[in-house]
């Protein structure tokens, strides 16, 4: 039974909405379909049968996220099918997951680890397996797979998870704290928060708070009561990229009890690493940690950056603060796609400020075994990118939609009344500011329409059915509250005049957005 929310996010994506993509999105999105998604596991058959021989010796040899693998290509699959709604991705997940469930071990366990090593801290072969890591992306595919199906074996999968780690890690002698790398093993508190959220199992939540109570214990990341004390991200214990993962488990949190200091931590941290390690491509970190100085020159790995969107995708919907949505089209149309080939077939490693681009199968091709000659923490990763998208493009808030994404294409999705609403964009968005928005709601309707006007824009035209309207502020929602009738007019004409960053030779200091 799903728990009501202490504090509701301000905005939400609705899982009835139908996507229509174009432009060069929609065609990477197509490509990423065909030469990524569908042939992966039949060209990487280890992806699977890793679970299937973890005990059979001698044990295989792989890197100690192996188990990772699995979780993150099944969470891009799923979200890309949301947008496309391709009718082969629909049928392969569902295959997908089918499989997974049934190499779960009777106890829960669902990693590619023998029994001796399950959820310890050191293994002879890699010396320290990222068990609850390769857990947590496992249990956050299997939830968005059922939150979009009703697929009962993944919640059931799933839910035998989140007993195993209460079973061994609440109730029973072991930490979890002690059971691994601590940006990794701490990672299932957002997992589980999402699980309490939609069964109501107490323990689950219980489970989940005991691990933030152990952010504050050495050598872990002091995620909650570091940003309480004032510290940026970048000067914590584990300012690694992984980290954003359990950080995310704050905000789900702050959801389910209402906790001011969930959020208060979850948004300083954001605020913190959109000024010191968002980079001008919108990509993350440097050379995989927060450096504080944007301005780095260190690898900015694929990984890190699809988790700064998605950790800009929680704090879109706890905030609804439109500067968030900003930098989701920053990194989107930036690092999102410079991060994959056209072809869709692979992604890098790393995206440099200077665009220089390589395929991660080469970079990091220490990865690659028998049997999963493509595997790699980005290549199964980087489409996420752009299936983020489908839970930020077009959201719902009290009253009426929200648009973010700008692009050609359309939206259809259910209004507060229940009715139909369409909005069909012509625009050759970004590479032109011009945006003709057609807006069709299934009858005579009134509701609020938020238009994101982003804080570059400081000279944005807007003019409904022909008739031009006051400039809207930059870096704001403008929302038009009226009744809308079918084949209602907007057109927004974005200020697309250069801009650039002035280097400053302290730059960990705050950056100003509308520079």
């Amino acid at each position: 039974m799903a728990v009501s929310l202490r504090s509701p996010p301000v905005l939400q994506a609705s899982l009835a909405t139908r996507f229509r993509l174009e432009g060069e999105l929609g065609r990477r999105l197509a490509a990423c379909t065909e030469q990524w998604i569908l042939p992966t596991p039949l060209a990487n058959p280890a992806i699977l049968e890793m679970f299937r021989d973890r005990d059979r010796q001698p044990y295989r040899q792989q890197v100690p996220w192996a188990g990772e693998f699995a979780g993150k290509y099944l969470t891009h699959m799923v979200q890309i099918y949301r947008l496309t709604r391709e009718p082969r991705l629909r049928e392969q997940a569902a295959w997908f997951v089918g499989e997974l469930c049934a190499l779960q071990a009777e106890d829960g366990y669902l990693g590619p680890w023998p029994k001796d090593w399950r959820l310890k801290k050191g293994a002879p072969t890699c010396g320290e397996p990222w068990d609850a890591w390769g857990h947590y992306h496992a249990m956050l595919g299997l939830l968005l797979w059922h939150d979009e199906t009703g697929d009962e074996r993944a919640m059931a999968c799933c839910r035998r998870i989140g007993d195993l780690f209460c079973t061994r890690f609440l109730t029973g002698s072991e930490s979890l704290h002690d059971a691994g790398a601590h940006e990794m093993n701490q990672a299932p508190v957002h997992a589980l928060a999402m699980l309490y959220q939609r069964t109501g199992e107490g323990r689950y939540l219980a489970m989940a708070e005991k691990i933030v109570a152990e952010f504050a214990k050495p050598p872990a990341g002091d995620y909650l009561q570091g940003p309480l004390r004032g510290l940026a991200f970048h000067e914590l214990p584990k300012p690694r990229w992984e980290s954003l993962h359990p950080i995310m488990g704050l905000s789900e949190l702050y959801t389910l009890t209402g906790k001011a200091d969930y959020r208060t931590a979850f948004t300083k941290l954001w605020w913190d690493m959109a000024a010191g390690d968002r980079h001008n491509n919108g990509g993350f970190t440097s050379g995989e940690k927060a450096t504080g100085n944007p301005y780095d020159r260190g690898a900015i790995e694929t990984c890190c950056t699809v988790a700064w969107l998605a950790m800009s995708v929680e704090m879109l919907k706890l905030t609804g603060d439109a500067i968030v949505a900003d930098e989701l089209e920053l990194a989107i149309w930036n690092s999102g796609l410079g991060m994959m080939s056209p072809s869709g077939r692979w992604v890098t490693y790393d995206t440099p400020m200077e665009g220089d681009r390589k395929a991660s199968a080469h970079s990091i091709v220490f990865q690659a075994r028998a049997g999963q000659p493509e595997l790699n923490c980005c290549s199964v990763n980087g489409p996420r990118a752009l299936g983020l998208l489908s839970e930020w493009a077009l959201m719902q808030q009290a009253g009426g939609m929200v648009l973010n994404y700008y692009g050609p294409g359309q939206f259809s999705a259910p209004l507060p009344d229940g009715s139909l609403l369409t909005l069909t964009q012509q625009t050759d968005y970004p590479r032109d500011g011009q945006v003709d928005l057609l807006v069709q709601p299934a009858q005579p309707c009134r509701f609020a329409l938020a238009l994101r006007i982003p804080h570059w824009s400081t000279q944005t035209h807007l003019a409904l059915n022909g008739l031009p309207l006051p400039p809207p502020p930059a870096g704001q929602y403008l929302t038009l509250d009226r009744l809308w009738q079918p084949g209602d007019r907007l057109s927004l004409a974005f200020d697309m005049r250069p801009h650039y960053w002035v280097w400053r030779a302290s730059p960990a200091a705050s950056r100003d957005f509308a520079t």
